[in-house]
Formats: C-alpha cells, structure tokens, sequence
C-alpha cells in the first residue's frame, strides 16, 4: 500500500474533528520533573510547559533526557508559575504524577518534548460521579 503526502493532508485538524476531552492552553512555564531511573536512582530535570490542559502537560527539555514511555514522573510546576491565570486546580497545588505517553526527540531546530498524562480524576468524571451518588442518596 502507497502513502502519499499531499498540502491537504498536513493541515492542522478542525476543531470539530479534535477528540480531545479538554481544551490545551499555550503557555511558557518554568518546571520540574522528579522520576526514578531503571536502576532506582532518583533523577530531576528542569523543563519548560509549553501547553496546558486538565488532563495532560507537554514539556521540552533543554537538554536531553532519558526517560522511556509509560514512566512515571512528578511534574511541578515552579512556584512563581503556578498562579498564572487559566491553570487546572491540579497543576496550581503542587506535585502531579504523571505517565510519559509521547516523546519526540531532540531536532536541530526544537529541543526534546514529552508529552505527560496527568494521573488525577477529571472534573467531568468527579462532577458525573457527585450527581449519580446524589441521586443514589435522594
């Protein structure tokens, strides 16, 4: 089976077709990462977020790290950045334990990004969950 690569094919999805459960917000904040390598040891590495959403954060890495898919990390946000308005509560609280699910390698132009899922409940889930048990309970 060929593949062909046309202009109308790399456009950027309509919002109609993005199957995101929440929206990404734009942002330039300093953070922290904290994980265990393979071997144990804790390891820690300042990167910038570079968009923002309830559910997950990407980040690029100044300088390179090594960190494979599926890993657990601790993501923080600096304290200066975590008022900055438009934040999920969860990301203004401190400490969040996330699980890499993409990492896009180093380029000549762009540093290396990872992309975090955020391992929290969502408001939509909690918010779901709050009425069924007020229903339950009335």
């Amino acid at each position: 089976m060929k593949h062909t690569c046309t202009a109308e094919s790399m456009k950027p999805a309509d919002q109609s077709d993005d199957k995101r459960g929440s929206a990404r917000r734009a942002v330039a904040l300093p953070a922290r990462l904290t994980w265990k390598d393979q071997r144990g040891a804790t390891r820690f590495a300042s990167v910038l977020a570079r968009n923002v959403s309830e559910l997950g954060v990407y980040v690029e890495c100044p300088s390179p790290v090594s960190i494979p898919l599926y890993r657990l990390v601790q993501f923080q946000l600096e304290r200066d950045g975590r008022e900055s308005d438009g934040l999920p509560r969860s990301l203004r609280q401190g400490r969040v334990l996330s699980a890499v699910y993409r990492v896009s390698p180093k380029s000549k132009s762009l540093p290396q990004g990872l992309a975090l899922r955020l391992l929290i409940e969502s408001r939509r889930t909690v918010t779901a969950t709050t009425v069924e048990e007020t229903r339950a309970t009335a």
